[in-house]
């Protein structure tokens, strides 16, 4: 495995990556800092912390939202696999409804996502 040494919010990380994906977890380090760095410069939240788990979030929501065409899920042999697409939408906007839940009750009124 490769190690990458990338910069989130002024902070530098080592990260392992699989030969191959430096370009996508390159892309994702991106993603991740410039969504902290819009927080943070939103002015509202100060602890690097609660910025993480915002950012992390908003993103998960963003791709909760894709259409489900982006990610194709695996079919079973024999189907289309619609069902098991509407099944796995369903099931991911539940689970991701339920953490922004859980996540705005720890963190109270001062960093509500939505």
């Amino acid at each position: 495995m490769k190690q990458i040494e990338a910069t989130i919010l002024g902070q530098s990380y080592i990260l392992g990556c699989p030969e191959g994906g430096e370009s996508a977890l390159l892309s994702a380090v991106s993603s991740v800092d410039r969504e902290m760095s819009s927080i943070r410069d939103g002015g509202k939240v100060k602890a690097r912390e609660r910025i993480a788990v915002l950012a992390a979030l908003n993103l998960a929501f963003a791709l909760a939202e894709r259409p489900a065409a982006v990610a194709p899920m695996a079919t079973a042999p024999g189907g289309d696999g619609a069902d098991q697409d509407t099944n796995h939408v369903a099931a991911a906007n539940v689970d991701l409804a339920a953490l922004i839940r859980r996540i705005d009750a720890a963190l109270g009124a001062d960093g509500q996502l939505i």
